[in-house]
């Protein structure tokens, strides 16, 4: 959990960062997104591989090394002199994305007992919501205080104390059972069900992260907040509605998986569309940003449930994908509202976003409608 949460708060960070970053190099918002595109790009290829050429190497090895990368990652764009370093150092980020994801998502049964398995995954997806309600938002403040490349080397110390603290208290996670191997991900990825846990993956990454990516230029020029301590207050209590959501969502999604990524899509959607009519004030703004945080909390969790019950005879390449293809959409998504924001304005970024997402809760009725059973466990 404290692997995903360092990693996650990196990954997200330019997020709270993105204008002052820009601005000290001389690059747009939308250029400067390409912070949150280039470790999508990565992560979504480093999934795979990493897993594959991986898969007899003892997993608390992998774990080390990847966390300790995010360190050198970090470090590296807090100094980087150009534009050119820093997204360099966010290929690094991808690469760690994609392999810490990949391998420790689906650990939690080998770490905790057969009843705990629930609760224990519960606990590892909650770094996701955690990630916004205290990394990014702490990251932020402390660039306010002392400048982007200090939040920047905080966030690799943080990785560094994740590094010792793995070493010293994860046991020994030898390779077991049956290797992830290309023709075991093919055969899975041919899966109705996981075909469609692709696509609404695909839909509801694309339509956030093309929209939460820019909250901030929203905020600064739609609802005119004009001081970056608001900006983050906003951002803290969005967080907050996260954890809200991923708990909601955990609770339900075992038994309800579609009903539970439609409805957290719904509300992604709602926020999103009526932001630029009722988000021009800072009430307005903030009662759609909880609005968002409880939606899209519910969405990592009720994903790889969803690719979870899709393969559950083949857990690490269900993992894989689900990394994968959120990855993967992650980049296309900043890429996308970028362009949008650079060719138009932050309100036609949310209103796209918010059609995006009213896509994924006519997929997920769908899936419904088309009434498929779930496999079964694996024997």
């Amino acid at each position: 959990m404290l692997g995903i949460f360092s990693i996650v708060t990196t990954e997200i960070l330019p997020i709270g960062l993105l204008t002052a970053i820009g601005h000290d190099f001389g690059v747009s918002d939308g250029t400067a997104g390409l912070m949150m595109t280039t470790p999508g790009v990565l992560a979504a290829v480093a999934a795979p591989t990493v897993t594959l050429a991986t898969a007899r190497v003892d997993r608390r090895l992998m774990l080390c090394a990847l966390v300790l990368l995010l360190a050198v990652a970090n470090f590296l764009a807090a100094g980087a002199p150009g534009y050119g370093l820093v997204l360099l150092s966010r290929v690094l980020v991808g690469i760690v994305v994609g392999g810490f994801w990949s391998i420790g998502a689906g650990l939690a049964e080998r770490l905790v007992r057969p009843e705990a398995v629930g609760r224990a995954t519960a606990v590892i997806f909650s770094a996701v919501p955690l990630g916004s309600v205290l990394g990014v938002p702490a990251g932020t403040y402390i660039g306010d205080l002392a400048g982007w490349r200090t939040a920047l080397v905080v966030t690799g110390a943080l990785a560094l104390a994740v590094f010792a603290l793995t070493a010293l208290v994860t046991p020994a996670l030898p390779a077991v059972g049956r290797a992830t191997r290309p023709h075991v991900l093919r055969a899975v990825a041919r899966r109705t069900h996981t075909r469609f846990a692709l696509l609404v993956t695909f839909l509801i990454v694309l339509a956030h992260f093309g929209t939460y990516t820019y909250v901030t230029p929203f905020l600064e020029r739609v609802t005119r907040v004009t001081s970056p301590g608001v900006i983050t207050l906003f951002l803290l209590i969005y967080g907050a509605a996260g954890i809200v959501g991923n708990f909601l969502g955990g609770a339900t999604v075992r038994r309800r998986p579609r009903a539970t990524l439609g409805v957290a899509a719904g509300l992604l959607a709602a926020a999103t569309l009526l932001l630029p009519v009722v988000g021009l004030g800072d009430v307005g703004a903030l009662a759609l940003l909880i609005v968002w945080g409880i939606g899209y909390g519910a969405v990592p969790v009720s994903v790889q449930a969803w690719f979870a019950r899709s393969a559950p005879d083949a857990p690490e390449a269900a993992s894989v994908l689900f990394t994968a293809s959120f990855q993967a959409t992650i980049s296309l998504g900043a890429l996308a509202g970028g362009a949008v924001l650079d060719s138009t304005s932050p309100s036609a970024v949310m209103t796209i976003g918010g059609a995006t997402a009213v896509l994924v809760v006519l997929v997920a009725w769908l899936h419904f409608a088309k009434g498929p059973q779930w496999p079964g466990p694996a024997a």
